[in-house]
C-alpha cells in the first residue's frame, strides 16, 4: 500500500520543490544573464510514462499541468495540454527504444527541450517575450537542459527504482 501512494507523493513533492529551485535563477555570468528552469516534475512524469504506465502519467500530467497553470502562470490550458502530451510522447516511444536509464535520460532531455521550444514559440506568438531565438537557446534552453541533466544524474536511478518497486508490487497483487 505504501509504494502505491509513493509515486503520486513524489510528484506532489517535486511540484512543490520546483519554485524553490527556481529561486536560484537567474544567474549572472560575465555579462550574460542565464536562466535555469527546473523541470523536475515533467522529468519524473516522463519516467513514470516509460517505466510504469503511460495512461497514469498522462492523467498525472493533466492534473499537475492544470495545477501548474492555476498556481504559477496566468494562462489556463498551456501546461494542461503540454504535460499530458509530453507524457504521451514518452510512453509512445517506449515501443521503439530500449528502456535503459541513459536512453531514458536522453529522451527526457529531448522532450523537455521540445516543451521549452513550444513554450518559447507560444510566448513569442502572443508577444509575451521579445528575446530572439538565439538568445533563448544560449541563455535559457541550454542552461536549463544542463541543470535538469544534473538533476537526472542525481535522481534518475532513484526514480527508476521507485517505479520498478511499484511495478513489482502490482505484479504481486495480481498473482
Amino acid at each position: 500500500m505504501f509504494v502505491r501512494a509513493l509515486i503520486p507523493f513524489v510528484a506532489v513533492v517535486l511540484f512543490l520543490l520546483e519554485p524553490e529551485f527556481a529561486l536560484f535563477s537567474p544567474i549572472q555570468l560575465n555579462d550574460q544573464i542565464i536562466y535555469l528552469v527546473p523541470r523536475f516534475l515533467i522529468l519524473y512524469l516522463i519516467f513514470v510514462s516509460i517505466y510504469y504506465s503511460r495512461q497514469r502519467a498522462v492523467i498525472y500530467g493533466l492534473v499537475f499541468g492544470l495545477l501548474y497553470d492555476v498556481f504559477y502562470i496566468d494562462i489556463i490550458g498551456l501546461y494542461t495540454v503540454l504535460y499530458p502530451l509530453i507524457c504521451f510522447l514518452a510512453g509512445s516511444t517506449v515501443k521503439f527504444i530500449h528502456q535503459h536509464l541513459s536512453i531514458t535520460t536522453i529522451l527526457s532531455l529531448v522532450l523537455v527541450a521540445l516543451m521549452e521550444i513550444v513554450l518559447y514559440n507560444f510566448f513569442a506568438f502572443i508577444n509575451f517575450t521579445n528575446i530572439t531565438f538565439s538568445n533563448f537557446m544560449m541563455n535559457r534552453l541550454i542552461p536549463t537542459l544542463i541543470a535538469n541533466l544534473l538533476f537526472l544524474i542525481m535522481l534518475g536511478w532513484a526514480f527508476k527504482y521507485l517505479i520498478n518497486a511499484r511495478v513489482l508490487q502490482r505484479a504481486r497483487e495480481n498473482n
